[in-house]
């Protein structure tokens, strides 16, 4: 692979959605696009001093990898990027600054990163799995200007009156089109996709949009909720 090809590679991977993963309980209805929690949890990870974050992905744990079936169950879903259900896992790498014992720099980490998941998003995390690939004798240089941020899912105009109650959701920054059109009806029901105003928690967040929507659809719609962005 060339060093272009690299590069592409790498803007399209963090610009992808990734899988979704389950904000609280995933009978909830409420979900959460793996790249807007890789963006959160990165920021609580750059926050630990002699941290310098790696890559990080985000998916389904399963509770017994030891079963020939759950184990090619979750190889599938892995490649597919299809939800799970339930807690997650978070796996991340990062360098490590000279300066602080490696096992508290760890625990410091992984306690940042916990957090930030549950407390900051809520997500129910099972494990975080953390990877040292460098021992640095100093942080490196930072870019010489701040670089802009990928561009998020846009705010697109609608008039639909499911995506106008979502609206009027207090935290709910827009409805965007990541995944499709903001209101998807289907057979099984309603999905809206919002991007959520940063600091408001998003399962709080995507459980009013919930319940606002469920009240302005037809009566006994099933309703599911994307959030795709903070902002």
């Amino acid at each position: 692979m060339t060093t272009a090809e690299g590069w592409t590679a790498a803007v399209r991977d963090r610009l992808a959605p990734g899988r979704l993963l389950p904000l609280g309980a995933a009978a909830e209805g409420a979900w959460i696009t793996e790249r807007t929690v890789r963006d959160a949890l990165g920021r609580s990870a750059e926050a630990v001093r002699g941290v310098v974050p790696g890559a990080m992905r985000i998916g389904p744990a399963y509770r017994d990898p030891a079963s020939e079936t759950e184990a090619a169950t979750a190889t599938a879903t892995e490649e597919t990027g299809a939800v799970g259900t339930g807690a997650v896992l978070v796996r991340a790498s990062f360098g490590a600054v000279a300066g602080r014992p490696l096992p508290e720099l760890t625990e410091e980490l992984r306690t940042a990163l916990i957090a930030a998941a549950e407390d900051g998003i809520g997500l129910v995390v099972a494990a975080v799995d953390l990877r040292v690939t460098a021992l640095l004798d100093a942080a490196p240089p930072g870019p010489a200007q701040p670089s802009a941020p990928p561009p998020g899912p846009t705010s697109p105009a609608t008039d639909d009156p499911l995506a106008l109650a979502a609206l009027g959701v207090t935290g709910v920054a827009g409805v965007t089109d990541t995944l499709g059109p903001p209101v998807r009806r289907s057979a099984d029901g309603v999905r809206v996709e919002v991007a959520v105003t940063a600091g408001a928690r998003p399962l709080d967040v995507a459980r009013a949009v919930r319940a606002t929507v469920t009240a302005a659809a037809p009566e006994g719609t099933a309703v599911t909720v994307v959030v795709s962005d903070l902002r």
